[in-house]
């Protein structure tokens, strides 16, 4: 009884929420439910655009959760929303209004309908259902049926815990019209039952008929329109005091002062006596770890021996078995190719389907993928892969192992453009512009962001480079290859790997893995965005021992000078600001510190490299205040 009552208040409640949104669609007089459609020939495609997102409970009212639902730093969105540093890491209140960069491209959905949105992955969680998400996380800036058209073969009604699922959040580019009208972005924003167009137009600092022009008539509640702007107006943040700046009256605090020093004299004796007990307790724990570990390290040599004997002996279904024991926590998140598949995709691995090293490029069901072979030592790798998922890496989809030969094959989506080292040292008849250039960096650098400050243990890539740097379809950078990676900070390792002219000089020295050295290689690749050159050149010249001394000393004026010696060729053809140049170069000097401890943190990188590209996005010849670079 109660089972069918339960079932009969189910499908009330979907009937009434079906009721609602049928009512409200056809009221509405504006776009299909579907997407907003676009034409790549009518717009510029991709583009940088923004939405307009309020802080709601219970889950969303601290930047970290925000940054983390739109793949952005929470330093992003703190600086577009007015919210200063002090405030950054303090709880929202709910309704805060706050501004998050999304990229915005026209997608193909069909052969003859593109919509605009921005490509959002979400992992699905217990009780989240696409009309859910797209209502509540995303605050109805995307709709349930355009999750359905561009997750064609997810089942709605039936979707598994921890799949990915692409979330379309409607957005526009400026057309060339707007464009000639000094519309730089469009802001996409939900309207709110108390709204209206003019108070909308208020709020963002631009004429009601210009928000009419852009969209449709009467737009109502719950869709999302697009406010043309020439640049994000400030938004007016409520001021929020930490609980230590509360303070007693002026009475009181006199006579509680002695007593709070008192106190304080009385703790701090206390809290030392602490800090020394558990000082010793944690050396003896550190030291009976670490014995652990070599026992551990000890032991996991002594098997992978045992396995070279074993496989020796001819037991292949048995290593199979034993390996696919190994990854069996991946199993679940990542699908199990059959090396049939493979063999098929690739033609049997063939000189014709090489990308490049032990790289192969395969159509399997008719997707392309990129398919890495490897010895068995894939399993650290399949551990820290499994843990990070950002739109600045690429994915890794699945593998495969055959147990005959002991190889493991890593399956990753296939990134179309290829590496970075291709475009700025290959024969790539079309160049990268200073501003596609610098995109690629703000790319990487919150790749490296998220691994460094959004995984536990920090990861560290320890191969960043222009190779393994990999360019897809509308040019936005993925960071690839984490074949040397390492789960766990301020390690020390005897077994010193990399790629010359990348590597950090405390690495090579002591063999301290860090995040400073991904910080470090990183530095190397700005270097190379800007000057166009190798990391290390024909004669065995490294590019970042030139950099540090030349850019280290001297006037701005100097270091301008010097810096126009240094620009690649390419760029020359250009009116770039030097500005950004310089502001860049800064960064990439700083991020070169033979001292670990003086380099900035990617934090701080990316909000540098960010505030760089916005002053890019301002300049024009209208506004040009450096002279433009001329040939040498």
């Amino acid at each position: 009884m109660k089972s069918a009552i339960r079932h009969c208040s189910s499908a009330l409640f979907f009937f009434i929420i079906i009721i609602i949104f049928s009512f409200h669609h056809s009221a509405a007089q504006g776009p299909d439910a579907d997407g907003y459609t676009c034409s790549t020939n009518q717009t510029a495609n991709p583009c940088q655009a923004y939405v307009f997102y309020r802080a709601a409970a219970p889950n969303f009212l601290d930047l970290a959760a925000i940054a983390d639902l739109f793949w952005v730093s929470r330093l992003e969105i703190s600086r577009l929303s007015n919210i200063s540093d002090s405030n950054a890491t303090f709880p929202l209140l709910s309704g805060q209004p706050l501004f998050v960069p999304i990229t915005c491209s026209c997608h193909s959905v069909n052969a003859s309908v593109s919509i605009s949105y921005a490509n959002l992955s979400y992992k699905i969680n217990a009780g989240d259902n696409f009309w859910l998400v797209s209502t509540s996380k995303f605050q109805n800036l995307t709709t349930f049926q355009s999750v359905e058209i561009v997750n064609p073969t997810l089942n709605p009604t039936n979707l598994s815990i921890g799949v990915d699922v692409v979330f379309p959040i409607f957005c526009k580019c400026p057309n060339p019209t707007q464009l000639h009208n000094r519309v730089n972005f469009m802001v996409s924003y939900v309207i709110q039952p108390a709204d209206s167009l003019s108070s909308i137009a208020s709020r963002f600092g631009v004429q009601t008929s210009e928000i009419t022009t852009a969209n449709w008539p009467n737009p109502q509640p719950f869709e999302t329109i697009f406010i043309p702007v020439s640049r994000l107006p400030n938004l007016t943040q409520p001021i929020v005091l930490p609980p230590s700046t509360e303070q007693a009256p002026a009475p009181a605090r006199e006579g509680k002062n002695r007593a709070v020093t008192g106190l304080a004299i009385g703790m701090g004796i206390v809290g030392f006596l602490l800090i020394s007990v558990v000082g010793l307790w944690v050396r003896g724990v550190g030291k009976r770890r670490k014995k652990e570990r070599e026992m551990e390290e000890g032991y996991e040599k002594q098997r992978v021996q045992d396995i070279g004997i074993w496989k020796g002996k001819g037991k292949g279904k048995e290593m199979e078995v034993d390996l696919m024991a190994d990854v069996s926590d991946c199993l679940d998140k990542y699908r199990v190719f059959k090396i049939e598949e493979l063999n098929e995709a690739t033609d049997g691995f063939s000189e014709s389907s090489l990308i490049q090293g032990s790289v192969y490029k395969g159509n399997i069901g008719g997707v392309e993928y990129a398919i890495k072979k490897m010895k068995w030592n894939a399993y650290e790798q399949l551990k820290i892969l499994q843990k990070v998922n950002h739109g600045n890496l690429v994915k890794l989809e699945g593998f495969c192992i055959d147990p005959e030969d002991a190889i493991c094959y890593l399956i990753y989506e296939y990134v179309e453009n290829g590496s970075l080292y291709s475009w700025l040292h290959g024969s790539q008849k079309q160049k990268l512009n200073w501003r596609m250039r610098l995109r690629i960096a703000i790319d990487v650098a919150n790749g490296l962001l998220y691994i460094h400050e959004h995984t536990r243990p920090r990861v560290v890539h320890k191969d960043i480079k222009s190779s393994n740097i990999l360019l897809d379809a509308n040019m936005r950078a993925k960071i690839a290859n984490f074949g040397l990676a390492k789960s766990g900070c301020n390690v020390i390792t005897m077994h010193i790997v990399g790629t010359q002219g990348y590597i950090a000089p405390e690495y090579i020295a002591d063999g301290v893995v860090s995040t400073k050295m991904d910080i470090f290689s990183f530095g190397v690749v700005l270097l190379e965005l800007i000057s166009g050159k190798e990391a290390v050149d024909d004669e065995g010249g490294v590019l970042w021992m030139s950099a540090s001394s030349g850019f280290l000393v001297g006037k701005e004026k100097e270091k301008l000078e010097r810096l126009r010696s240094w620009i690649d060729e390419a760029l020359f053809e250009q009116s770039c600001p030097m500005e950004s140049l310089m502001d860049v170069m800064n960064v990439a000097v700083s991020c070169l510190q033979k001292d670990p401890t003086k380099r900035p943190s990617m934090v701080e990188v990316v909000y540098a490299l960010s505030k760089t590209d916005e002053a890019v996005f301002d300049f024009s010849d209208d506004n040009l205040s450096a002279p433009p670079l001329t040939a040498r």
